[in-house]
């Protein structure tokens, strides 16, 4: 499965400056973690979110926002966002930044 070498480079743009960050290919794309926690990802061109469960039916209602099911099941707390809902930089890094504040509750791996 390809992914938008664009996007990942928008992503890593923005994730550059944050220590604790790495990337490694997963679910035939990239992943973005922090502290070992994965953030964010780039599957196509859709960005994968991880939200958490609190803000998780908030971010379904955002624009481009679907269920990322990977497996044909939902994965409870990631949203998949298609480029209609990050194109511009600023809804991108809006949803970087919702990821980020819901990895940072969780412990370091």
């Amino acid at each position: 499965m390809a992914f938008s070498e664009a996007l990942v480079q928008r992503v890593r743009d923005i994730l550059s400056l944050l220590a604790g960050s790495e990337e490694k290919k997963l679910f035939g794309g990239i992943a973005f973690m922090v502290n070992g926690n994965m953030t964010v990802g780039v599957i196509q061109d859709n960005l994968i979110a991880r939200v958490g469960l609190e803000n998780y039916e908030a971010a379904l209602g955002k624009p481009g926002a679907d269920l990322f099911q990977p497996t044909g099941k939902p994965m409870a707390g990631w949203v998949a966002i298609a480029p209609d809902g990050h194109q511009n930089d600023e809804d991108l890094k809006s949803w970087i930044t919702l990821a980020l504040e819901f990895v940072k509750t969780l412990p370091a791996k």
